[in-house]
């Protein structure tokens, strides 16, 4: 067995990125505080070929060096979109007709293990600032609210792992993999 080079990879160009057939998902990011955080969520939208990421709030946008630092190039391929407020983006999430989905613990919020895809929905997952979250009026007006289960001391996991996790969850469970 061996380590296989990044050329073999056959990897597209952020050009054919740009035009191949996405998952019907977005992200939204709310006042994320950490530049790095944003680039690892660009680089992890890459990976899973997500359709657009919207930044909102005080999330720090492009160019940036340390979202560049992190993004390692994705912020190139991603499309993106700034809104000074959450309650716009989502306002028009909805119009478009996607389910909005805040990643956050809440009363009635299903577990992600339990988490059922409706694979002809478009879903916005919107994940909060790293200290309070998800805006309160987001996780009472969205659609669902997702929790990922944890078995440890700590309340929360980083917002990037915490992509991570649900974008895989979904791609999975959707297995709308593009080819």
């Amino acid at each position: 067995m061996r380590k296989i080079k990044n050329e073999e990879l056959n990897r597209l160009s952020p050009e054919e990125f740009k035009t191949a057939e996405k998952i019907p998902a977005v992200l939204v990011l709310d006042d994320v505080r950490s530049a790095m955080n944003v680039g690892s969520a660009f680089r992890t939208s890459d990976a899973f070929r997500i359709e657009k990421i919207y930044l909102c709030g005080i999330t720090a946008k492009p160019p940036h060096r340390e979202i560049n630092k992190t993004a390692l190039g994705a912020q190139d391929s991603v499309e993106w979109n700034h809104a000074e407020l959450i309650s716009d983006c989502i306002s028009e999430l909805k119009k478009e007709g996607y389910q909005i989905v805040a990643v956050e613990q809440a009363d009635e919020s299903v577990s992600l293990l339990d988490f059922e895809i409706n694979k002809e929905a478009k879903y916005a997952f919107v994940f909060g600032n790293e200290v309070f979250g998800v805006n309160d009026k987001v996780v009472e007006t969205a659609d669902k609210v997702l929790e990922i289960p944890q078995y440890g001391t700590k309340h929360s996991l980083n917002i990037s792992v915490s992509i991570g996790v649900v974008l895989w969850d979904f791609v999975s469970k959707t297995k709308k993999l593009p080819t």
